[in-house]
């Protein structure tokens, strides 16, 4: 079977990589053309572990190629996949347009039977909306060639990519006809034929699982969060109390980490497109817009912390950062609390010496000299009077504390991912404070 991605995005790239290491013919088309020359040469584009490897493997056996034009590549494939971002806009709606280039390009050049799935995330209706526009261009060329569009959205996580397409825990379809359901159960069936469930259901309700889902696992995050600001208060710790929920087993421990708020490019931009698609339908949607005022304010709870220990003469202080990405296993920098904390500290005149294993080179696009980028974890604290932890990579679990005293200046520790034992580094003479910990 042939394939065409369009868009190499994080979606994009991901799944056409994976779908060529099942022995599809997959060609991955985008309109950056830059982008496109970098893949040829075996430059990968974003930070994904195991994934160059794949792209490398797949691009040596003829099974996966990378294009530029998505009307040279249309004639000899079966199935086109539409995986471009579907960033939020100002009013928080989602931003289609590349959905709807890309259905234009189709209806004006398809010849033969074409199936059309969606995999960015769209509001419900978008699958509607690509097929009257690819039916109204077959009309205007007065032509009558069928085809079908489906719904398949991604569960992928960033840093876990690869083995959540290879291994997935379900693979959800919204399809109209038998047609469309029996070229993508033998797309899928390699996954199948491993007890991988694939779920058929309606378009819209495809559509919609994909929004609540992203939806439920941000609202846990959030409520959590809130929980841990009370435990503060009353004197109780988090991480009791997330052991004693997630071990009843209609709550689970999933997305229950206390720390510094989520991010990255798909919960905050889903949450955003639920609340919105509930003001167009006059739907209030009180828990995720509850859920993403919670998560903007927990984006600064170190900064919160670091004035209220400094009792708010932070102007001559030195501040050290471990962790930018807004995940570890990633470059990604989108809607990261560490871009959020790092605002409010240079607003107050805080020098700051940041660390991050991959992050860093789109850091200093962003900031350039305003910050100091440590070599490693110790010359990031050297001379600090504060650390911080904002991402929870491996090479900031276990740390030489007692070199860590020796390099700063401070003893302060703010631990924004609960990681750390808060009575070893007190014993050490440390002053440590995590997120609702006694």
């Amino acid at each position: 079977m042939k394939v065409i991605f369009v868009g190499t995005g994080y979606v994009g790239l991901v799944s056409g990589t994976c779908f060529a290491q099942t022995g599809v013919q997959v060609c991955c088309i985008d309109i950056d053309k830059q982008k496109i020359d970098r893949l040829r040469r075996g430059e990968i584009p974003i930070y994904e572990p195991g994934l160059e490897q794949m792209v490398l493997q797949n691009s040596a056996l003829g099974r996966l190629r990378f294009s530029s034009s998505l009307v040279d590549e249309l004639p000899d494939v079966d199935v086109v996949f539409c995986a471009p971002g579907t960033p939020s806009m100002e009013d928080g709606s989602a931003d289609l347009s590349a959905i709807r280039s890309i259905a234009l390009e189709v209806g004006q050049n398809m010849t033969s039977y074409k199936l059309v799935i969606i995999k960015s995330t769209v509001p419900v209706g978008t699958v509607l909306q690509v097929k009257k526009i690819i039916d109204g261009e077959l009309q205007k060329r007065k032509v009558e060639i069928a085809f079908d569009v489906a719904s398949n959205p991604e569960f992928l996580r960033e840093g876990n990519a690869v083995h959540d397409f290879m291994h997935p825990d379900r693979i959800v379809i919204g399809v109209e006809s038998d047609r469309a359901r029996q070229i993508i159960e033998s797309l899928y069936k390699p996954f199948t034929i491993k007890g991988h469930p694939i779920m058929f259901m309606d378009i819209a309700s495809a559509e919609m699982t994909k929004y609540a889902s992203n939806a439920m696992l941000a609202t846990r995050i959030s409520f959590i969060n809130e929980i841990a600001r009370l435990c503060e208060e009353v004197g109780a710790d988090v991480h009791r109390v997330r052991e004693g929920m997630g071990s009843d087993p209609r709550i689970g421990p999933s997305f229950l980490n206390a720390g510094t708020g989520y991010g990255g490019f798909c919960f905050p931009k889903d949450v955003k497109a639920l609340i919105y698609s509930g003001k167009e339908r006059r739907v209030s949607m009180r828990i995720l817009e509850a859920t993403e005022e919670v998560n903007n304010r927990q984006k600064l709870i170190l900064v919160e912390k670091l004035i209220k220990y400094f009792e708010g003469q932070l102007s001559d202080k030195t501040v050290a950062l471990w962790g930018l990405s807004f995940k570890p296993q990633t470059d990604d920098l989108r809607e990261a609390p560490s871009l959020v904390i790092i605002r409010a500290l240079l607003d107050v005149g805080v020098k700051l010496r940041v660390f991050d294993p991959v992050a860093m080179p789109e850091v200093q696009v962003l900031y350039g000299d305003t910050l100091t980028y440590g070599t490693d974890i110790y010359d990031t604290v050297n001379g600090a009077d504060a650390l911080l932890l904002v991402t929870e990579w491996e090479v900031f679990a276990s740390p030489c504390w007692e070199e860590v005293k020796r390099l700063m200046k401070g003893r302060l520790v703010l631990d924004g991912r609960n990681i750390y034992d808060g009575d070893r580094l007190r014993g050490l003479g440390m002053e440590y404070f995590g997120i609702g910990r006694r």
